[in-house]
């Protein structure tokens, strides 16, 4: 894959998790805060499409 595709992929997965707002607002100050915060917004974006299929 090119560095475009690469990025594309990566930009438009932010862009779905900024559905929460600590992510989209930086909420959490800490790093590990916000890292956590985006674990779990990630398992839940993941478990979306598990729980279709």
């Amino acid at each position: 894959m090119t560095f475009y595709r690469h990025r594309n992929r990566i930009e438009r997965m932010f862009g779905h998790l900024k559905v929460n707002r600590a992510i989209a607002t930086r909420y959490d100050q800490l790093a590990n805060s916000f890292l956590g915060m985006t674990y779990l917004a990630t398992a839940r974006y993941w478990l979306k499409f598990v729980h279709a299929a």
